[in-house]
Formats: C-alpha cells, structure tokens, sequence
C-alpha cells in the first residue's frame, strides 16, 4: 500500500446517531481510513458519536468515553472537526446542525425531512460562516445524484428530473407486477422481508419520496421548493387490476418523483405520484427496491443514475464522500458553496398537463358509452384509445387521453362518479414519458 504523505493531519469526526446508517459509516471509515490518507493526506477519525441509550447493544465497538447522551457536548467539542448528523427528525437535527456551523465546523447530513422543510435556511447559514452543509446520503441512498447536480450539471440547463426515489414502494409494485398480487399482499411482503417499516405511511403515500423531490427541485433548478409545494399522491389506491390493464396496454406502473420546468412559463412543477411508464423507457425494468432517476438537460440529453436508494451500508458510503470533500476541504480552508435560490413559482398540480389513464365499471347498455365520451367532450378532454370488457351485465370501459389539463381531467372524474351508470371510476393514473 501506498505510504500517507508526511503532511497527513486527523479529521476528527463527531457523529450524531449510531442506527444502521451511523453503525455502517463507522464500519467503512475503519476499513478505509488508510486507503483515505494515502490518497488525500488526511485521517479520518471517529471521536464522539451521541445516541439516545448507552446500554443498547450495537453492531460497532466503540472504545470507551467515545459514546454519549449529550448531542451538543459533541457539536460543542473544541477537538471534534466535522459533524455527521444521522438521527432523523428536525428537531434537534436542526438546532445541532446551525450550533456545528456557527462554530465554523463542516456538517454532513443524511436528512431528508429536515433539507425538504428547513434546508434554504440552513444553506444560507452555512454560504454564510464558509463552510460545507452537505447531504449527498439525503436523496437516493448511495446514488451520487446530488453530486452531479450540483458539480458536474452546474452549467447544464436542466429541464426535468424524474425518478423512482423509494425503495418500499418500488418493491410493491414490482410484486403486484411480477406475481398479481393485491396491495394489501405485496405490503405485507415487503414488512417481512424488512423493506417496509411496520407503519408505513410515509412511504407509501409519497411523503418520502414528496421530501427528496422538493431537495432535487431545489438542486436542479437553483429554487426554493419545500416539502409543502410538492403534490403527492401515493399507491395505496392502485390496484391489481389497473397495473394489469397498463401491463397490458404497454406499460408499468411506478411511484415516480418529478421536477420539470414547465414551457413557455417561469414555474417549475414539482409532484409525486403513481405513474404508467412505457415498457421501452429506462425506468420501467427499475425493480424491487432499487431506485434510479432519470435527468434531461438542454446540452446533455438524457442520463440515468441507478443503484441502492436505501440501507446502511449504501447511504453510509454517501455519507463518506462527502466526509472526504469536507475533510479534505477543511485542510485547505475552503468549501463548496451551495449558491443561491430563487422564488421560482411551484405550479399547481391542477395546472400541469399529462395523458391518463381513466378505468370506468359501468352498466352495459346502450347510450351509456355515448354519455361518457360526452363527458369528455364536455371537460375538452380528447381520447386517443379505448378499450372495452363485458364483465356479465357491466362492462369495464379503459381510456387513454391525449395530453390534457389536470383540472379537466379531475372534472370529467368528479362528473362520472356522480352518474348513476357508472358504477366505479378508478385507475386514474398519470402516463408519463411518451
């Protein structure tokens, strides 16, 4: 092995949290720690790690003194350099967070929540002292997203990202796929095998994957997009039925993240919801719990990230890189600076325009298909396929719209669900990426 250079100096490391994440991020820093100074002259230490309870066994020895209750007496430290920051929450992540950086000490930080509602704040604090805030492990585990928005798409101008950004959801649907299985099932499936939390609300109704959107947005198109402007919507109303209708059709559902900039307007939309991806687009063969993003620029084109959105180990290797950026940074006496944000309206999901697909139960008689197409006709919004099944005396009606307006789309819904022969209007889902 290389030898270190003469100059190496110790990075001493002050971490917040010791779960999987924080556990790993010892782990790798053990096992990499010479690879590291031999290559960038610095020696990376773990010296304080806060948790909440001392006596809890861990997958990590510690030497002694090392472990403590109080978070602040290691962001206080006068001997601990960088802050890693991966207990969760905004509070106190975000008062840990602004005391390390007013004592001019680099943070590293894996949380979503905290970036997606307070992140703009704590930006701005840290442009301000000189010193780096940052959060590759935040969005897509250990897929380096961030990174390259930040640093090698910089100049691009970006004009949409969308993505499958969590792992729980991806899993689900894949199952519902591949094996037919209701969702009920498929999220029981995935709580055994540990890719589901035993509440798992979060996931699955789009408020994790609603919180990196609103960091990704923010990234891509220098905005101040938070967690509250982005629309999301969930798959828990998404059957087996729909996904074998859009199998059918040429298509897979997923759960997708989306920031685009919007034509000929100064808005960006920013939502999250169920998706009908073509079976030919990237993101389709994207399985199980894997996550991928598809980004489009101007110059660029298209590119796709792919890999673990989630576990230890993944965003524990996130969480590293940029411990090295901060450490090697600390020794020049310089940082990366995030840049500065604008008030870039956040388009209402009723204002955004896509193609649909609309699934109608109804009674199988005359004049009944008329009464529908009339609907549409009415809202302004144009079919370019549909489909019918007999199902006894009802018949299951499938349309594809042409692009058309949210709002329009939701009306022509609102209307059918109030018609006494429609007996159930479902499967309203989005088709994305013709």
């Amino acid at each position: 092995m290389a030898q270190a250079p003469q100059s190496s100096s110790v990075v001493r490391i002050g971490l917040l949290g010791c779960g999987n994440v924080g556990a790993a991020l010892v782990q790798l820093v053990e096992r990499q720690a010479d690879v590291i100074e031999a290559r960038t002259g610095v020696r990376l230490q773990i010296s304080r790690v806060a948790v909440r309870n001392i006596s809890r066994d861990r997958e990590v020895q510690l030497p002694e003194g090392v472990l403590t209750r109080d978070a602040h007496a290691v962001v206080n430290d006068p001997t601990v350099d960088v802050i890693v920051e991966v207990m969760g929450g905004i509070e106190p992540a975000r008062e840990l967070i602004a005391a390390a950086i007013a004592h001019g000490k680099p943070v590293i930080t894996a949380n979503k929540e905290l970036l997606a509602n307070v992140g703009h704040e704590l930006w701005a604090q840290s442009d301000a002292a000189g010193v780096d805030l940052l959060f590759e492990a935040a969005v897509a585990g250990g897929i380096p997203l961030i990174r390259a928005l930040r640093e090698s798409l910089r100049g691009e101008p970006v004009t949409r990202v969308m993505g499958i950004v969590n792992g729980t959801t991806n899993f689900i649907l894949t199952k519902m796929t591949d094996e037919g299985a209701d969702y009920s099932a498929a999220l029981s499936e995935a709580q055994r095998l540990g890719f589901a939390e035993r509440d798992p609300t979060a996931d699955v109704e789009g408020f994790d994957a609603g919180a990196k959107a609103a960091i990704i947005a923010s990234i891509a198109f220098g905005a101040r997009v938070v967690a509250g402007d982005v629309y999301h919507e969930g798959i828990s109303s998404v059957t087996a039925a729909d996904i074998a209708i859009a199998r059918r059709l040429g298509y897979v559902v997923k759960l997708l993240a989306i920031a685009e900039k919007i034509n000929d307007t100064d808005s960006i939309a920013v939502r999250v919801h169920p998706a009908m991806v073509p079976m030919n687009h990237p993101l389709a063969s994207v399985r199980d719990s894997y996550n991928a993003v598809f980004v489009e620029g101007d110059a660029v084109g298209q590119l796709m990230f792919y890999g673990r959105g989630a576990g230890g180990f993944p965003t524990a290797s996130a969480v590293l890189g940029d411990v090295i950026d901060a450490a090697v940074n600390l020794r020049k006496q310089t940082f990366g600076t995030i840049g500065s944000f604008e008030r870039i309206p956040v388009m209402p999901i009723d204002e955004t325009s896509s193609q649909y697909l609309i699934g109608l139960d109804v009674e199988d008689k005359p004049g009944v298909l008329h009464a529908i197409t009339g609907v549409f006709a009415n809202h302004g919004v144009s079919i370019r396929a549909a489909e019918q099944e007999g199902m006894g005396d009802d018949a299951r009606l499938v349309f594809i719209t042409h692009r058309a307006r949210e709002s329009d789309v939701q009306a022509c819904v609102s209307e059918f669900r109030k018609s006494p022969a429609v007996r159930r209007a479902s499967g309203l889902i989005r088709v994305i990426g013709e």
